[in-house]
Parts: structure tokens; sequence; C-alpha cells
């Protein structure tokens, strides 16, 4: 626990007090007078697995709601990348304008969690709403919404993203068209619900920053084949989204292939098969997932590939379904497990077909 004091909050309770109790130093400004260290909110921001602002006074509701950043609690806040609790106190007409309603409100719409305030006497000597919940029942409030968000605590994910770009010549390569945006999602919302996540993804654009993630970055499918050999068995829980090639070129040119000399062909040879080399390797105690696209008797291949390669589920998506596959944002998937089971779902954006895909493989945990 890190505790961030705004310097009215020191008015009501010392540094101290609070620094013994959480055994760490209390942080109140940037910069420390005495030895002219600074403290980063950004990394503050980036750590916390969750941020309580409590009590939160009509000036910062005012300032969350409002991107007003002029201490270290609200530029922390800005930084976080976590849930958002905040527990208003304040005078109980000061709870009623319409502008802290209106804060409020852009607070709620953010996605952040209003702990309400209770009835009862006021440090102004007045009885209203507007007194901050009891500690004992936000630290419940709190324990109880990481019990159910936080399903994959301890778990540890190993999830594969992006397309495998295998060389021709130094400056020439065989690919295909995923974005990676599904695998990215995945990592994503895994390390939300607690995950620490190894995401091995092949060439893209996208960026991830989450302190659960750490991305290790592959650019051929042996590259991809030797970082998943070197992941798999610390693995609880492995996603395998990436596209990787299924073939790659016998000979790498050394030199650019000049267009004044002719290719008459090609020579490709197989790679390793990554899902099937981690379903002979599997454990009892992990799961493995796999991904499948099809264009033609999709479910048949689906269930073939999902008992051939040792799955416990398999994401299906059809090249034929507008909207789905690679390089857009959303996707519709049919989710097979090996008790012969079948979920369907409608075209949703990857970050909900991610959160249905972790739903899945939770209910196996």
């Amino acid at each position: 626990m890190q505790v961030v004091m705004t310097e009215n909050a020191r008015d009501f309770v010392t540094p101290l007090t609070l620094s013994t109790l959480s055994t760490k130093p209390v942080h109140t400004f940037p910069f420390n007078e005495a030895d002219g260290t600074w403290t980063s909110h950004v990394d503050m921001g980036k750590w916390a697995d969750v941020m309580l602002v409590a009590p939160a006074s009509a000036a910062t509701l005012s300032k969350m709601a409002n991107g007003h950043a002029d201490n270290l609690l609200l530029t922390t806040y800005l930084s976080a990348q976590c849930p958002v609790f905040f527990a208003p106190a304040m005078d109980l007409d000061m709870f009623k304008h319409p502008t802290t309603s209106v804060n409020v409100s852009k607070l709620l719409a953010f996605g952040y969690i209003l702990i309400e305030p209770q009835v009862g006497e006021l440090a102004s000597g007045l009885s209203g709403a507007g007194r901050m919940e009891e500690p004992e029942n936000i630290v419940e409030l709190l324990i109880n919404y990481f019990s159910k968000t936080q399903t994959f605590a301890g778990k540890k994910f190993m999830i594969s993203a992006g397309p495998t770009y295998e060389a021709i010549d130094p400056v020439r390569f065989i690919g295909n068209h995923s974005s990676g945006l599904m695998g990215f999602a995945l990592a994503q919302k895994a390390a939300e619900r607690g995950a620490k996540v190894t995401l091995i993804s092949g060439p893209t654009h996208l960026k991830i920053d989450h302190p659960r993630i750490d991305r290790v970055d592959v650019v051929s499918a042996g590259q991809m084949f030797e970082a998943c050999r070197d992941y798999y068995s610390k693995a609880n829980i492995t996603i395998m989204s990436a596209a990787v090639a299924d073939f790659t070129p016998e000979q790498v040119k050394g030199e650019k292939i000049k267009k004044s000399k002719q290719l008459s062909s090609l020579k490709l040879v197989p790679t390793t098969d990554i899902l099937l080399h981690l379903g002979k390797e599997k454990s009892e105690n992990q799961i493995l997932v796999g991904f499948a696209l099809e264009s033609e008797n999709e479910i048949q291949n689906a269930h073939a590939k999902l008992q051939n390669k040792n799955l416990d589920l398999i994401v299906l998506n059809s090249i034929k379904d507008k909207g789905a596959g690679f390089g857009v944002s959303t996707n519709k998937v049919t989710i097979l497990d090996n008790s012969g089971n079948q979920f369907d779902y409608e075209l949703k954006s990857k970050e909900e077909v991610a959160e249905d895909i972790l739903d899945r493989i939770a209910e196996l945990i």
C-alpha cells in the first residue's frame, strides 16, 4: 500500500500516522525537499492494482472529473491504469449541490466506482448524507470486488499474438494480415483480471503497457517457437492466438534479389507446429487454448484441431463472417471445448471477445 496525501489532508491526520500504518513513506509533494529526489506519479499509477481516493472532498472530485492536476494525488490519479474507487466526504449541502452531482456523474461515466457516502454526523455539526463510508466497510467492499474481478490472481499466462514474417531475402518476406489486436486484447484483459502475462508478439505496430505484462518480440515462426518453448513450462494458461506461418523459405538469400534476376520458384518447407508441440508437452495442471481460422467445414475442422492438438478450448472464427478475422477491431467467434460443448457469440469488439474467452477459461479453472 502506498499513501498519497494532499496538503489539506495533512491537517486532519499526520503523515507519520499513515506512514506507520502503511510501513512506507507518505508522499505529498513531487520533490523531496530534504534530498531533492523525485516521486514519480507515473510509476505509482502503473504500479497500483487499485486506487482509492478517500475521503474525496468536493474540490478533489471536481479536479478528478475535469483533469485538473495541481498536486501529486491528482497527477497520480491521471496516470493510474487500474480501477479507481472514490469515497466522497463533505457537508450535506455540498454533496447535494448540482456541481457535485455533475462531477460524480462524470467519474461514473469514466468507469470509476463510487463508494456512496452515508447519513450521519458531519464535521459541521449537522447530520445528513455526506459522511464517508466506514473504513472497515470500504475494505470489505474492495475485498469483495477483487474476489469477483481478479479471477486470475496468482495465475501465469503465456499469450502469443500477431503474424510471423518468413524472410526470403534481407528486404522481402512471406507474411499474413494479422494485426495482433486479438492477442493484445487477451493480454490486457487477463492482466486486468490479476494474471501475470508473458505476451509473445510477432511484428506489429501495437503497444501495450501494464505492470503485469512482459512483452517478448519475435519475427519468424522459428523465433516464436523458441520463445514459446522457453516460457511454456512456467505458464498455467496458454492462449495461442498468433497467426504463425505454416511454411518458410528453405533458403534465405543473403543479398536482395534483383529485379533483373528471374525467380522461377520459391521452395518452402513446413515450420514447426507450435500448438501441436505444446499440446504434447502439456501437463495435467495446464490449460491450452488454440485458435482456428476456417473457410469451410468450420466446426468439423475446429473439432479435429481441438482433439489432435490436445487443447482444452479452441476459438473458431470464419473467414466468411463479415467483420471478423484479421485487421479489424471486431470478431465473431465460436468456442468449443473438449467436453463437446459449443458456445456461439455475436459480432463483438475484440476486447469483449477477449472477456468471453477468459470467462470460459475461468470456468475450466
